[in-house]
Parts: C-alpha cells; structure tokens; sequence
C-alpha cells in the first residue's frame, strides 16, 4: 500500500489476482500472519536486479542517496520536430553537424529514417547523401542555426543492410579468468549455458559491445563469435560472421 500508494481494498484485489496467476503462489503463516514466499518461487516476469534494487532504494535511502545519477541526455525540441516531420514525409534535410571525428560540417543533407536508443542516448539514423551510406547522428549534435531546408528524395534510397542484418554474438567469460571467476562471471551475466547469446541488428552490435564494456582492458566478457543473418521479410539467411 505504502509503495504504491493504494488503498487497502485495492491491494486485496491485486494481491488475490497474483496468487491466482502464480504459479508457485506464497504460502499463508497462521503464526506470523504473513504470506511467506514458498520454495521455487518465481516472479511473473524475468528477474531484474536493477529494477528491484530501485524499488528497494526507494523505499528506503532514496535513489539520490543510494544510485549513481546517469547522465542527462537532451535535444532542442524543435530539432528532433523537424527531423521527425521529414522522416514522416519522407524528404531530405539540410543540417550542419559536429562530429567529434572530422569536426564542424556545415552542411549535408540527410534523410532520416528512424530513431534509435542505445541505451542511454537516442540517435538519428539517416541516409547520408554526402558519405553514400547509412550513419548514427546525435540530434544534439546538429547545429540549431541549420537550414533545415527539405527536398524530395527522387531515387529510391539503397536498403539499409547493416540495420536489416541481424547479429547473433556469442558470449564467454574473458581468456585468463580463473575456473571460479568464470563461474561467478556466468552468474552476473546471467549465463545459462557456457555460453551467453545476445542478438541485436548489426546496427546497433557496436553500442551493444561498448555498453557491456567488451574490448575493454577490464572486461569479464569476450567475443567468441558473431553470426549474421538477413532480417527481413521474415527470411533469415546465415553467413559466417
């Protein structure tokens, strides 16, 4: 009641619904006057143990007492506006972009096609006319005195292959690990087998990779292979990765 702040009927009606879903519901202790959970328990959806840390933070030091605060990511409204109504209509646009590579573009045309989510930034993708290819843009990255002029695109744009490419990467404890440091390593990355396998589009695989640290120096995790299959139309063909 306390942590979702409902009234006491409302929690007896949802408490009455889980032990009817549950597949290994609690157990009722007539001494203590308490549900107890019961051996096997599982919850309703996969465990989280990020997620039930939050809960239990909150209820008691609080989130900025006891989590690390992430970064703020933000965008000129009026920005993410305008590259939205072109992608809608299907048009190109006219940006001036800062790459942290090759520095200040003043201008280039793109044709956006979908917004992404890293993890913890959201990206433009987009056709880049200047570059012939599809690439990741950072909308805060684009400069607020852009033109955003927008033209028709004529040709019909090249698919999208890196996005249309699913990667399947296989996962293993990091060569050097000794025997119970690899067993511990499989349990915090939820391993179920020697193995872990993680899929995700070819796309997105290098924010996969940079955001579970692999390359890195200290990595507990490495590569051990990386399948490619077509991911559209329902058709996937492998190909070695």
């Amino acid at each position: 009641m306390e942590r979702f702040d409902i009234s006491s009927a409302q929690a007896a009606l949802d408490f009455r619904a889980y032990l009817q879903i549950a597949s290994i519901p609690p157990e009722y202790d007539a001494v203590r006057k308490a549900y107890i959970v019961a051996d096997g328990h599982r919850a309703l959806v996969p465990p989280d143990l990020t997620s039930d840390f939050e809960a239990l933070a909150n209820l008691s030091e609080g989130r900025s007492s006891a989590i690390v605060p992430p970064p703020k990511r933000w965008a000129e409204p009026s920005i993410i506006v305008r590259l939205h109504e072109a992608m809608k209509s299907a048009k190109a646009i006219n940006v001036s972009y800062t790459s942290m590579t090759t520095g200040a573009d003043e201008s280039q045309w793109l044709a956006p096609v979908r917004f992404t989510l890293d993890g913890e930034n959201v990206h433009l993708r987009a056709y880049s006319f200047k570059h012939q290819s599809y690439r990741d843009y950072l909308p805060v990255r684009i400069d607020e005195g852009s033109s955003f002029e927008t033209r028709e695109v004529v040709d019909l744009l090249p698919e999208d292959e890196d996005w249309n490419t699913r990667a399947v990467i296989w996962l293993r404890p990091k060569a050097g690990l000794s025997i119970e440091q690899a067993v511990v390593v499989r349990k915090e990355y939820g391993f179920t087998e020697e193995t872990l396998k993680v899929t995700t589009r070819k796309a997105l695989e290098f924010y996969l990779l940079r955001r579970w640290r692999i390359g890195e120096a200290n990595s507990r995790l490495e590569v051990q292979k990386t399948d490619y299959e077509i991911w559209s139309d329902g058709k996937h063909a492998e190909r070695d990765g």
